[in-house]
């Protein structure tokens, strides 16, 4: 694409996002098909299919760069992505609810308090992760993608085992929140579906036009950074970052519209946690140890991540009951907190 002028890279660009998008609802109507059909249990099998689904731009990316061996590029797309997708949780705050009540006041639940700790708890060893020399390598992995996969595991696995219940009055769950039980909108798409065949061919399908959109939009995208001169580093974590970020707004949007508050925040929180596991990855296909070559600026995303989680995390308990400009307080503080965060980004990369 480097023949490629800025207007056609620029169409190049929108058109891969708007594949992206639409790739984006198949895949979320299909991963809840197949969740019902299969009895996968959205709490395990489904978080995981959906989790890998929507990340998918993500996951062609990282592959691509890794085996380009451009692994700067590997780390930013991986460590990028989190902060960009917690602010999805503010547009789904401002135009996915319908009650005129915050998006954390209608999905308040311990089981998504849970999940945001899991988020902050992988964010937490990839920062350890990139200070570990690059010499400790094995089986072409390093120990810290090792611990991250680990750590989400057993997050998975305490996921799974909290749906079924948790220690606490209403096993979790406030009085007058989301009324109908998590991932109902699950079984409605899959009333209104055809045959498990077919949500399978529709899942493939969109899961190619959604990996293949993905190499278009970084490969593009670094085309276009160049021409309009902004760093790679501030264009990967706002603009590609967003891009990459449509199929969880996409389907945050499905869900939030059927009144699956949840579901909704619980797809973000899961793709968060799953996106370090793509270290595993980036070792296996770069050859070489990956997050120690992590510069200030990806270190510096990941706090910001954490930060945003912890945010709603809090939120998620104190449950605020009023909007402010459309939207609850913890939205309205990350939306402050990551426009802050972008200018601190900006003075690092300069």
């Amino acid at each position: 694409m480097s023949g490629l002028s800025l207007p056609l890279l620029i169409v190049v660009f929108g058109a891969a996002a708007a594949a992206i998008w639409v790739a984006g609802v198949h895949l979320s109507d299909a991963v809840d098909v197949l969740d019902e059909r299969l009895h996968l249990g959205s709490a395990l099998g489904g978080t995981i299919l959906l989790a890998v689904a929507t990340n998918l731009p993500e996951i062609a990316i990282t592959a691509s760069a890794a085996l380009q061996h451009a692994v700067g590029v590997a780390v930013g797309n991986i460590l990028g992505g989190v902060a960009i997708q917690t602010v999805v949780l503010v547009a789904l705050d401002a135009f996915g609810v319908r009650p005129k009540r915050p998006l954390t006041y209608q999905a308040a639940s311990l089981t998504l308090v849970l999940e945001a700790a899991l988020v902050i708890g992988v964010l937490v060893v990839t920062v350890m992760g990139t200070q570990l020399p690059d010499h400790l390598y094995y089986l072409r992995m390093t120990p810290s993608a090792v611990l991250i996969l680990i750590l989400w595991i057993v997050g998975m696995l305490l996921l799974s085992r909290a749906q079924h219940g948790l220690p606490w009055h209403d096993a979790g769950e406030p009085p007058d929140g989301q009324q109908p039980p998590k991932g109902h909108s699950q079984k409605t798409k899959e009333a209104q579906a055809g045959s498990t065949t077919r949500a399978a061919l529709t899942f493939a399908a969109a899961a190619v036009a959604t990996l293949v959109a993905g190499v278009v939009l970084e490969r593009s995208g670094e085309q276009i950074a160049g021409h309009i001169g902004l760093s790679g580093v501030l264009f990967g974590a706002t603009v590609l970052a967003a891009a990459t970020a449509l199929p969880e707004l996409s389907t945050g949007l499905t869900s939030t519209k059927m009144g699956d508050y949840q579901l909704a925040m619980s797809d973000i929180f899961g793709g968060n946690a799953f996106l370090p596991v793509l270290f595993v990855l980036a070792d296996l296909l770069s050859g070489r140890a990956v997050l120690p070559q992590a510069h200030d600026t990806d270190i510096y995303l990941t706090g910001l991540g954490a930060l945003l989680t912890s945010v709603y995390a809090v939120g998620l308990i104190f449950r605020p009951a009023r909007n402010i400009a459309r939207v609850g307080w913890d939205s309205l503080a990350v939306v402050l907190l990551y426009a802050v965060g972008i200018a601190g980004l900006v003075a690092l990369a300069n």
